[in-house]
């Protein structure tokens, strides 16, 4: 009966170590122990590990890749124009235990981020023009493009591209990230726009040299509508011209067919034939209510004469 009161004393006191002195890092974790607020050990990476209760204190650390968002920065260019870079980056925590002791927590390392990294990227496009912070790999020169910075003619030979401008934003800031236990994976610029003063003047130069597009392309497309005019007029007369002609050649073709079926009729029978013909000018000069008058020894009255 007197063991009784100790197993449970020796059960409670077995609990209370198993609760306070094990735990688990999960698979997106690494931790580091501190005993009395000082790191000891090393890293510990995912599973189930042991301290000591009460004394020891577990700090949990991402495992996983962290992102950083800077403050939009107005910075000049090479070429002096004044420009907002939005910048963006990815991290993670590669030594802890000089994590701990640097920066304490993400909220540190993002605060040391924001000066490597804002120093870095406004050197490097403080560095360089406006158009290689903009084109890509992908852009083409033109033959005759060049640019001029303080009397100084830069060709396109001279000019990089964003992506060599963003890996050397990485090379430099990365040489200052490992004293914190910070990896820097890589560096991206999220935006870049004009100033509000500049954005006007650069919109301004945009509609004019739209309106001078669209002015070349009126006037070629005028210049093309009076040609296909002229050339319509031209294919309309000559139809014409052939229809006209080919009007007069079958109408001359048939006045000389009705002339010769007039003339071989007039052969055959020659009174028959003046006497019909007499007939109809009679129908075609004597109309409804007309009146004609001819004298009696006219040859047009002969007819009349002798059928009375």
């Amino acid at each position: 009966m007197k063991k009784a009161p100790f197993f449970i004393v020796l059960i409670f006191a077995l609990f209370i170590i198993g609760r306070g002195g094990l735990f688990v890092v999960n698979e997106a974790e690494q931790a580091i122990v501190t005993q009395f607020g000082k790191p000891i050990g090393d890293v510990i990476f995912p599973g189930l590990h042991f301290k000591i209760p009460f004394m020891q204190k577990v700090i949990r650390f991402e495992h996983r890749i962290l992102k950083w968002d800077g403050d939009p920065n107005q910075i000049p260019t090479k070429d002096k124009k004044f420009i907002w870079v939005d910048t963006t980056a990815r991290w993670k925590i590669k030594d802890p235990l000089t994590f701990y002791k640097t920066v304490a927590t993400e909220r540190g390392a993002q605060s040391r981020l924001d000066d490597i990294i804002d120093s870095v990227v406004r050197d490097a496009v403080s560095g360089h023009l406006l158009v290689e912070l903009v084109r890509g790999s992908d852009y083409v020169s033109a033959e005759d493009e060049h640019f001029e910075v303080e009397g100084q003619k830069i060709t396109k030979e001279d000019l990089v591209g964003r992506e060599e401008i963003l890996a050397g934003i990485l090379e430099k800031a990365k040489t200052s990230t490992p004293e914190y236990g910070i990896e820097l994976i890589d560096v991206q610029i999220k935006r870049i726009n004009y100033v509000e003063q500049v954005r006007t003047r650069v919109y301004e130069r945009m509609i004019n040299e739209r309106k001078k597009v669209a002015a070349q392309y009126r006037s070629e497309g005028e210049g093309e509508k009076a040609e296909i005019l002229g050339q319509m007029q031209r294919e309309l007369k000559e139809i014409s011209s052939e229809a006209y002609r080919k009007a007069l050649e079958v109408r001359g073709a048939a006045d000389a067919q009705a002339a010769a079926i007039y003339a071989n009729a007039y052969n055959q029978d020659k009174e028959f034939y003046a006497f019909l013909r007499t007939l109809e000018s009679y129908k075609k000069a004597i109309k409804e209510n007309g009146k004609l008058i001819i004298s009696t020894d006219s040859d047009y009255y002969r007819y009349l004469k002798k059928a009375q």
